[in-house]
């Protein structure tokens, strides 16, 4: 598996996976998916203000994708981002999306952000709440029956991670 920076070609792709999670699951709470051009805008939103968006790769194509972007667009939270992933259904639960959270936080850490924040569409969605976990996140809330998909109430989780020194000491 090769993870790299995401490119224009790669967006079809991009669209079918978060086609399939928007159809079928609950990490996301849009209910339409969203067309190619539509993840193209989101995508050149995102590189065109120095994000970073990654795909994971192999032989068979695209694997998974993820970014982070700003948490919120006030100043005040220009040290913090949040993160996204979304995997192909037929390679999840082998690490994919593991490695592109990993990816993430390096290169986050790299460009000087401090914390970065999942929020995580179903409180029952353990394979994301779990790689976060994993990989230092914690819990600090979850939003009870925030949204409704699929006939019934979804819980958002939320969970945060520091990057590099955190909150330990002021940017630079």
């Amino acid at each position: 598996m090769d993870i790299r920076n995401a490119t224009f070609a790669d967006i079809p792709d991009i669209q079918a996976i978060y086609a399939h999670h928007v159809l079928h699951g609950t990490g996301t709470f849009e209910e339409e998916p969203p067309s190619v051009e539509e993840m193209t805008a989101r995508f050149k939103k995102v590189v065109d203000r120095g994000y970073v968006w990654l795909v994971a790769s192999d032989a068979t194509g695209v694997l998974g994708y993820g970014y982070y972007a700003p948490f919120r667009e006030r100043s005040a939270y220009r040290f913090t981002v949040e993160d996204s992933i979304y995997v192909r259904e037929d390679v999840r639960g082998q690490g994919v999306g593991k490695a592109l959270v990993v990816r993430l936080i390096e290169l986050a850490t790299a460009a000087g952000l401090r914390q970065m924040i999942a929020v995580i569409g179903d409180s029952e969605n353990v394979g994301s709440i779990g790689v976060h976990a994993s990989l230092g996140f914690h819990m600090i809330g979850t939003m009870k029956s925030a949204g409704m998909k699929f006939g019934r109430w979804l819980d958002v989780v939320t969970m945060q991670r520091p990057l590099g020194k955190g909150d330990t000491n002021l940017p630079t």
